[in-house]
Order: structure tokens, then sequence, then C-alpha cells
């Protein structure tokens, strides 16, 4: 292999070439009679791929030789051509698609003039071509020649032409279809993610199963995208991209309100909201990064007002919901919606903490009183008091007037004064009334 020349090369352009010229007569005048012919110039067609591709492999000097003899444009025209031999359904046939991709996928693997001249003449007839087919080792060969051409600049240009979101589109129709097929993944994971003005074009046209997986394909990636350096292209994508998924759910976020029926535990709407939240509550989480979404337009309002149409729901009829406390697995158990309420209650304080503005808002929007009456047990949200205490903690963090609000209130019941205490708060019973203290401080 590494001795081969680079007339070697040039023959097996001269070949393919040659072939080339035989499949054109075939598909311009499909004659059922010189199948044999056919079969045979296929098979050669697939012994010259898998040469090429095997001469390929970790080698530039031979990926030099290929590019400077011709070969990309003669594989290309030969795989278009294959793809409209309908008639035949010779493993032939097969062998040598999956040959050529793969051929074209080792030439072009570390060379970057060579992914130029493939993109220029592949995109995007051949890869929407060989995306939608049947066969999953076709449809695997093609996504990684796509992952191997794909960097920032060609996934941004997918928006500029007018097919470029159809193809990010079957992309994330692969995924959904074919989930252990790793390079679909990847070309979502690390390409499609990058570019927020792509993701944004994309998401409206898919449906909601497709969007269900590429929002848990954006949860799977969350701990590396939380690890962006501060000023990095990387993290700016991501915040713009953040920004995006803060307003569909502000949009969408009502759809939860379906789980209120026990009939409609699938319901893809909100199941999108329940990814959504997920998704806000992990970020948010991170302040540094993302302490601009406190000031995302209506989103803390959205989620207060959101943690009191759930509270209320469960409070007039039993659903997931409800609060429930008989300590034992129920159906509830595995319900979506597990949980909800608790992450309500954590992103209010992730967009409260450090924020004296949203914690005034919380308090005008009446949030404290629904914060506190989830400081109780609940099988459907599991650590919500904990979450509550957390978030209390947050908004009367220096903020009397939020500390006023709650010592005001009428007793209702007992708290868990170990968890507070595990927060640095105190509250005390005097006259009917609780007080809250900072340890070692008086509120």
């Amino acid at each position: 292999r590494m001795e081969a020349t680079q007339s070697l090369f040039e023959s097996f352009e001269h070949i393919l070439a040659t072939q080339l010229a035989e499949i054109e007569v075939f598909t311009d005048n499909p004659d059922r009679s010189r199948n044999g012919q056919l079969e045979a110039c296929l098979q050669l067609v697939a012994e010259c791929f898998r040469c090429l591709r095997n001469a390929c492999i970790q080698c530039v000097k031979n990926q030099s030789h290929a590019s400077n003899g011709g070969l990309i444009e003669p594989t290309i025209r030969i795989l278009h051509l294959l793809h409209g031999l309908r008639f035949s359904q010779s493993d032939a046939l097969l062998v040598a698609i999956r040959c050529g991709l793969q051929f074209l996928g080792n030439l072009i693997t570390g060379n970057e003039e060579s992914k130029h001249i493939l993109w220029k003449s592949a995109f995007p007839d051949l890869f929407m071509q060989y995306l939608s087919q049947s066969d999953k080792k076709t449809v695997t060969y093609c996504c990684m020649v796509l992952f191997t051409c794909l960097n920032a600049e060609r996934t941004a240009d997918l928006l500029s032409h007018t097919k470029g979101v159809e193809l990010a589109e079957a992309v994330v129709k692969i995924c959904k279809k074919e989930p252990e097929l790793d390079w679909a993944f990847l070309i979502v994971t690390e390409q499609f993610l990058k570019c927020p003005d792509l993701m944004a074009e994309l998401y409206i046209k898919l449906n909601n199963h497709e969007r269900i997986v590429v929002l848990d394909l954006i949860s799977a990636k969350l701990s590396e995208i939380l690890g962006c350096p501060v000023g990095s292209d990387d993290l700016t994508a991501v915040m713009k991209m953040m920004q995006f998924l803060a307003s569909l759910f502000l949009q969408k976020c009502t759809a939860v309100l379906k789980f209120t029926s026990a009939t409609d535990e699938e319901n893809e709407e909100a199941l999108i909201v329940i990814r959504l939240l997920d998704i806000l509550c992990e970020t948010t989480s991170n302040y540094e990064k993302f302490s601009y979404l406190q000031n995302s337009p209506g989103l803390l309002e959205t989620v207060v007002d959101l943690l009191d149409q759930t509270h209320l729901a469960g409070k007039q009829h039993e659903n997931i919901f409800s609060v429930s406390q008989s300590l034992s697995f129920t159906d509830h158990t595995f319900h979506p919606a597990v949980g909800f309420k608790a992450h309500l209650i954590h992103l209010i304080g992730n967009l409260c903490y450090h924020n004296n503005e949203n914690q005034d808002k919380v308090r005008e929007l009446g949030g404290i009183p629904v914060i506190l009456d989830n400081c109780s047990i609940d099988d459907n949200n599991p650590f919500v008091s904990q979450w509550a205490v957390f978030t209390i903690r947050i908004l009367t963090e220096q903020n009397m007037k939020n500390q006023e609000v709650i010592s005001q209130m009428s007793y209702q019941g007992v708290a868990d004064s170990a968890m507070l205490n595990n927060m640095g708060l105190q509250v005390e019973e005097r006259d009917g009334k609780l007080y809250v203290k900072s340890h070692g401080k008086s509120s």
C-alpha cells in the first residue's frame, strides 16, 4: 500500500471512467437481458472502490494521489447513477455503493482540500439520496462522509441552500429511526448544535417526536456544553441556542397541564415542555455562564405562573400534580411529569440567585406562598421540599421584604428544621407567626 504510485491511481481513474460510461448506457436504456453485463460492471466498480478505500486509510500520500488523480468526480457520478439503478437489486450494486462511500470517507479524513472538492460536488444531492436509503450500512457510511465533511462554515452554509435544512432534517430522522447509529448523533451534537440559527430553522420543521429526539441529544451533551470556556465561540453559540429554547418554553409550557388527564401521559407537546424545563434548570445552575437567562423576557413570570397553575390543578382533583405521601410505588412513579413542580421551584431559585429584582418579582407575583406550600414530602415530586427550602433561602437573601412576607404568614404546619438548618435558615414560631432567621443573625 505504501508503495502505490500516482500512475496507479490514474489507472483506477481510467477504469472508473470506462465503467461510468457503461453504467450510463444501462441507466439511459434499461434492458434486463443485459443484467449479466451490468453485474460484471458493478463487481469491477466495487473492487476498484474496495482497493481505493483500503489504500487511503490513514495514508496522506495515497489520499493526495487519489485526489490529484481526479478520482473524486467519477466516484460521485457513479454513486449518483447507482442510486438510479432501482431495477437492479443485486448484491453487487449494494457492495459497490457501500465501498464507494467508504472510499470517499477515507479519502477526505484529515484532508481539507479533498473535503472541499467533495463538498462542492456531493452537496446536497448525493447526501440526500443515500441518507434516505433502507440499507442501514449505506446510511451509516453516508453519515460518516457527511460528518467528516462538515465544519462550522459548511454547517452554517446549510441555511443558505434550499435543501440545507432538509438535509439536516434527514439526519434527525435517522437519529429517531436508528438510535444506535453514532455518526448521525455526532452530526447533530458536534456540528448542528454549534449553529443556533440552523437549529432554530430545523426545530420548526420537525414533528414533535423528532423535537424530543433533538432535546434529548442536547440534554446528553449538557455537561460538555457547560464546560465550554467563557468567551469561546462554542459558548456564544450555546447561549444563543438556550435563549431560543427559553422562548420555546414560554410558548408551549401550558401544554404540560394536559397531564392532568390520566389518559394523556404520552402527549408529545407536554413531553417537550418537560425536556425544555430540565435543560433550563441545568443551564441556569451555572450562574457564571448562563446568568443572562435571569433577564430573559417573561421567563420568571411564566415559571411562577406555571407553578401556581400546576399546584392548583393538583388540588382540584387527583392527578400527577397532586401531593402524594403514600411512600410506596404507584402508577405515578414512572409518569413523565414526576418531579415537574420540583424543577419549576428549582428554576425559580436559579433565576433569582443574586438578583434582587427577580426576588421582588416572585413576591409580587404571589410565588412565595406557593413555594412554601411545597415544603412537605411529595412522592410525585422527589426532593421538592429541599428545592423549596433552597429557593426560599435565595429569595430571602438580603431581601427584607421577602423575609417580612414569610414572617407575616400564619402557622400551617411543621417544617423539617434539620433541612432548614442545612440551608442556613431557622424559622421560629412566636405568637402564631413565623420568623425567618439566618444562623447567628437576626432577620
